[in-house]
Order: C-alpha cells, then structure tokens, then sequence
C-alpha cells in the first residue's frame, strides 16, 4: 500500500486543492497503466499517514474517483480500481470516411442584417493605455466584501435554498434593502414589491421596451444620447423621434411638439450626467417633463446610471421622487457602483407594470444570481456599498480635478470643455478643425486608445468633433501618461 502514496506528488502551496491533487495523481497513474483496473488501493487512513494529510482530505478525493467512476467500492472490503474504467477506447474512423467540419452557416434561412446594427463586444487591441468612455475603476471594487458574504453563505445550513430557483422579481432581502436605499438616496418612496432585479440597466429598458411598444410606436429619445437604449427602441419596430441636448439636458419645446403631432408612448431621459454630453437635467425641465407625462400620457424610462457619483454639488432628486401619477420607470444598476462585471440592475415602477415584467424576465431569462443579489443585499445592509461610494467619490472627485488642469495646461488651445459635476467622464470639442477619427489614429499608432466619436448620434455619419473622455478607471500615473500622449497625438495634426 506504501506504494500508492509513494507515486503521488502534494503540493500544499498550489491552487489546486490537496483533494484534488491526489484524486488527479491517482487517474493519471490508472491512464498510465501503473494502477491496473480491480487493483486494490489503500484505505484513507493509511493513504493518508502515508502522504501526511488529514484523512478527510483522501476521503474526499476518494468521493471524486468514486464520482467520477474511477474506483469501486465494496463495503467490507475496501476501494479498488474500477474493474470498467470511465474512458472509451478510440476506434479508427472507417475508411475513406469524410471528416465533417462545423458548418459556417445555417441550411435554413435566417436574417443576417436584422441585427447586424448593434454593437458587439471586441478585446483590446494591445494599446498600452485607454480613455474609455467613462467606467469605474474595478481596482476599487469591494471584492473581498462580496468575497466575504459568499464564505458566510458557505457556512449557513440554509444557503443550498439559493442553488435552487427563486423568485423571479429577485432576492426579497435585496429589494428591501434596495428599497430603503433607494429612499435614503433618491428620496423614492418605494416598497420591495415596486422593484424588478434585473441583469444591469440594459435588461430594464429592454423589459420596458417590449411590455409598451409596438410597431409604428413613436419613441423619443436625445441626440446625441444612449445608443444602447436607442437600439432596443428600434428593435421593437418603433419610430425614434430624436430631439436636441442643451446645457440644461433634453429640449423639451422640441418633445411637446412632437406630442403635438404623434401619440408618444416613451420619452427615455438621462437625467443625471447625460450620455454622452455629461449634461444635468435642470430642475425646471424635469417638473415640465413629468407634466407633459400627465398630459399626453407616454411612460418616461429615467435611466439614472450613475446617480450615486456627484463632487462639486448635491444631486438633484430624481423625476420618479416627485411622479405622483405614475409615469416614470425608474432603472439603474450595481454596474458603475461596482464593476461593470457585476451585473445587477433595477427597475423601480408601480406594481402593475412589475408584475408584468418579472414574467417577461421569466421568460428570457429564468431568474437572477441568487447568491450574488443575497451578498449585494447584506453590502447594502451592512453599508459597505455606502462606505464604498464614499470613498469612490473622493478619488474620482481628485481624478476629474486631475483630468480637467492636464487638458487645460497641455491642450488648452485645442480643446474645450465643461466641468462635470460628476460621472465618470468629460465631453469634449476638439478645435481648430482637429476631426475625432483623425486624433484616435494617430494616439493609437502610440499606444492610446481613444474614441473616434462615432457612436454618439443615431446618424453614425453626422459629422462633429466631440468625444467622451473617461477619468474615474485611471489612478493620477496613468492618466498623465495617456494625456500626454494624446497632446504628443494632437500636435501632430497640426
């Protein structure tokens, strides 16, 4: 039995479990023969005197081989090497015979170009530093928190209840808990039942897109804006009705009239810190906007992404704090809180409409993370993501300080823009007729990546010198580095 131990290798250091290092040591020796099948292996207890564990850590790398079908066990008699082992043999294909490969594309028909306008994700393309257009730092993500949750749901008798299905409106401890935040922070005057979970942002403007619209429904949305939201609008077959961005957000003399003119059944509005102009939504014209609601009847989707991260004054509440009739849904997310790898949302409006969309949700996709909204519930509770915002909000505060003095002291000349009040990013003009497409070309034979501007209005062609220049992912290094090369970039279209 001395054997068997004496052919397994442990390495306490390693990743890999002690378990699994001995279960794996003993399958590579049956592949390799020196393990014959019905061979008897010793007992834990010996197997582990002999390599120096715990026995419980050999009993369970017993219980994989035994899953696994690598080993039988005989009560009474001990563990042996499965007399059948799991492997097939290969056999040789028969001759002549064609090696098929995957085909490219379907026998039957399908409509390449129906979805061929969206966007889809692409890798980074080796550039040694990025201006995003506006994302949070994931190195300041409270991952050992949420880390910290799941080992304790680890040690709860009850967690196996959230590795079975759930509710499909999400997490009952996360929506009261988002609900009270909700009330603390926006002053929403909300109950659990109001509230969907949802996977991000992107999933609530969906929900609501398919639950009101038809074909031929008319949306009106910004321009420049969204083209995420813009481009489930026109999924559903509607007509997008595009109005104009001001310093004081969303024109709403160029919505009334197309009230006039057309049943309107969604305005979308990006309240705080528009997308892409950075712009607030100035109190009057969020009064108005709900009165038009009242009056005209269309639903106002609010999207208010990044509500949480203000520096230099205090936010205005959001419309569905003041929405006495019922027009406003409300949707954000744990996205830009977080990571945008945590996908968490919300949709906050009167319970009809939830009830709705929790079964639209249901069909798409059966239900959340259950474990994960538990953990962002018990964060929410404890105020670890209160505690997290707060100090976010510093080092991004100091990172959009940072940001504006470079561009003004290197670029000053070339460029203009307005200080945000908060988010994640700057709107900038290029001058002196510099073209967005020109400077990102250039900045990325050197190493930077930045946007070509080319996705801020729904006319992809329309020509303008604006971009989105995110701070809050860079720490103080970084972004002197990257503005530096975009000046060295600049000044070389001079």
């Amino acid at each position: 039995m001395q054997f068997v131990s004496a052919l397994l290798n442990i390495d306490k250091t390693l990743q890999v479990p002690v378990y699994q290092q001995i279960a794996n040591g003993i399958i590579c020796h049956i592949r390799q023969g020196t393990l014959k099948p019905a061979s008897a292996l010793p007992s834990s207890r010996t197997l582990a005197t002999g390599l120096k564990v715990h026995r419980n850590t050999v009993v369970a790398a017993y219980d994989e081989l035994y899953a696994q079908s690598w080993v039988d066990v005989y009560p009474q008699k001990g563990i042996f090497v499965a007399a059948n082992l799991p492997e097939v043999a290969p056999r040789p294909l028969a001759k002549n015979q064609q090696v098929l490969t995957y085909p490219e594309k379907t026998h039957f028909d399908v409509r390449d170009k129906r979805l061929g306008n969206i966007n889809l994700f692409t890798p980074g393309t080796g550039h040694t530093i990025a201006f995003n257009e506006g994302f949070p730092d994931t190195r300041l993500a409270p991952v050992e928190l949420m880390l910290r949750e799941y080992r304790r749901f680890a040690s709860y008798q009850f967690t196996s209840q959230y590795l079975l299905y759930g509710p499909e409106q999400g997490s009952e401890n996360l929506r009261i808990e988002l609900a009270r935040f909700l009330g603390e922070t926006r002053g929403l005057n909300v109950k659990p039942e109001h509230v969907l979970i949802t996977k991000g942002a992107q999933m609530a403007i969906y929900l609501a897109a398919q639950l009101l619209l038809t074909k031929a429904d008319t949306v009106i949305a910004a321009d420049p804006g969204y083209c995420g939201a813009n481009e489930v609008f026109t999924q559903t077959g509607a007509n997008l009705e595009l109005v104009p961005v001001d310093e004081f957000g969303i024109c709403l003399d160029a919505v009334e009239a197309v009230c006039k003119k057309k049943k309107v059944k969604i305005v979308y509005v990006i309240p705080h810190h528009h997308q892409p102009t950075t712009v607030t939504l100035c109190s009057e014209r969020r009064m108005r906007l709900l009165e038009l609601a009242a009056r005209y009847g269309f639903a106002i989707i609010e999207d208010d992404y990044d509500y949480d991260f203000h520096y230099t004054s205090s936010p205005i509440l959001p419309l569905a704090s003041a929405d006495y009739y019922g027009s406003v849904i409300y949707i954000g997310s744990f996205c830009k809180t977080i990571a945008p790898g945590i996908r968490i949302g919300f949709m906050v409006a009167p319970s009809n409409l939830i009830q709705q969309a929790t079964r639209l949700r249901r069909i798409i996709d059966r239900q959340g993370e259950h474990l994960l909204e538990e953990a962002m519930a018990n964060l929410l509770k404890n105020g670890d993501i209160t505690r997290h915002l707060k100090k976010a909000n510093k080092l991004y505060h100091e990172r959009r300080d940072l940001l504006c003095s470079l561009l003004t002291q290197q670029l000053g000349n070339h460029v203009s823009f307005k200080i945000p009040d908060g988010g994640f990013a700057i709107w900038m003009k290029y001058l002196n007729g510099l073209k967005p497409k020109d400077v990102a070309g250039k900045a990325a034979t050197m190493g930077l990546a930045v946007s070509s501007g080319k996705d801020y209005y729904y006319d992809r062609s329309h020509e303008h010198h604006h971009i989105r220049i995110g701070f809050a992912s860079m720490n103080l290094k970084e972004m002197e580095q990257a503005t530096e090369i975009l000046t060295r970039a600049v000044k070389k279209l001079i």
